[in-house]
């Protein structure tokens, strides 16, 4: 039995592919190459490229390939440009997603695990750690099209031989501890992703949206998870629903929040340098605070972090910062002409 993995080659579903590989899985890997790299791709894993949508490549995956789960992470992520291109978000993250499921339920693979995200919450009214029956008002198109996305697959789950986990994702950050892989997009919105390239002298610095949302200090607050430890639910989760698992929706987080600003900190303090911080408004579509309660996870899927340091997260993302250069050449030629044309 194989694995698929969509979106492989990106951020989570590289660390994800290593993870199956380093479990004794067979896995197999979808990825247009949008946004993820092929180098990124172990070579122990089966490659195509080609996009979620289309139904002659999905044929052939399920043709040449003995398929009994399938990891969806392949989607677009960025809230702000949610906002901007709405129809684009609904297109790729929920029409999308609708397709895959049907072609799973035609070719009878049962087990389907979703990336969804804490985006769906929305707003919550105070700071408690958010419940996964809290109330789901996303504030952005990105988290409406997650949120769409899991009512299809509760919706199919309830109409044919097909079970799902979707796993609400907060924010997740860090590299894989043993340097295999890492957040490698250029341009990439993530704070600590941007914070660690500006310690690293390749940006100018970091833009902060907001410092009058009602928490300690005026930034925003969220829950920062190591992507180790995300992928770790995956796994359990698969193996949640190999065991007769029902559809499930839990969250993925540790709990407890840090703000802007402290994320700031504890990369200036791994950092080499410091770097220019640069205030500004509010961003549509961003919530002042979102912060898991994941005991759900912990209890059905017998998930355990072990990563739960922000220190941590922050060392294992600045670590594969310094080395990606190594890995992306033409990056570093990149942003070498950027700051020769830099006036400071």
């Amino acid at each position: 039995m194989a694995v698929l993995v969509t979106g492989g080659a990106g951020y989570i579903g590289s660390h994800m592919v290593w993870a199956l590989l380093d479990a004794g899985e067979d896995v197999v890997v979808l990825d247009r190459l949008s946004t993820g790299f092929r180098w990124a791709v172990p070579d122990e894993a089966r490659f195509y490229l080609g996009d979620v949508g289309d139904s002659i490549i999905l044929k052939q995956i399920f043709a040449e390939n003995d398929i009994d789960a399938i990891l969806h992470f392949a989607g677009s992520i960025v809230v702000p440009q949610s906002v901007a291109h709405p129809l684009d978000y609904y297109e790729n993250n929920t029409g999308k997603t609708r397709f895959l499921a049907a072609a799973a339920v035609e070719a009878g693979i049962k087990h389907f695990v979703f990336s969804s995200t804490a985006a769906v919450y929305g707003d919550q009214k105070d700071d408690t750690p958010v419940l996964e029956n809290a109330p789901t008002l996303p504030k952005n198109p990105y988290g409406q099209s997650k949120l769409m996305s899991e009512l299809m697959l509760r919706d199919a789950a309830a109409a044919h031989d097909f079970r799902f986990v979707a796993l609400r994702y907060f924010n997740v950050a860090g590299g894989d501890p043993l340097g295999r892989t890492g957040l490698s997009t250029e341009g990439a919105t993530h704070l600590i992703k941007i914070a660690c390239e500006a310690a690293l002298g390749k940006r100018r610095g970091v833009d902060v949206y907001g410092t009058d949302y009602p928490t300690a200090d005026g930034t925003g607050v969220r829950d920062y998870i190591h992507v180790t430890d995300l992928v770790e639910a995956h796994l359990k989760a698969l193996s949640y629903l190999r065991r007769g698992g029902e559809p499930l929706i839990a969250n993925c987080g540790y709990g407890r929040g840090y703000s802007v600003l402290e994320v700031l900190e504890a990369v200036k303090k791994a950092g080499a340098r410091g770097f220019d911080i640069n205030y500004g408004p509010r961003r549509p579509g961003d919530a002042a605070s979102v912060v898991a309660n994941a005991t759900l996870a912990r209890r059905l899927l017998e998930w355990t972090p072990r990563h739960d340091d922000l220190d941590l997260i922050v060392e294992t993302a600045i670590r594969w910062e310094r080395e990606l250069g190594d890995r992306r050449p033409e990056s570093i030629r990149a942003i070498r002409t950027r700051l020769a044309s830099a006036s400071f």
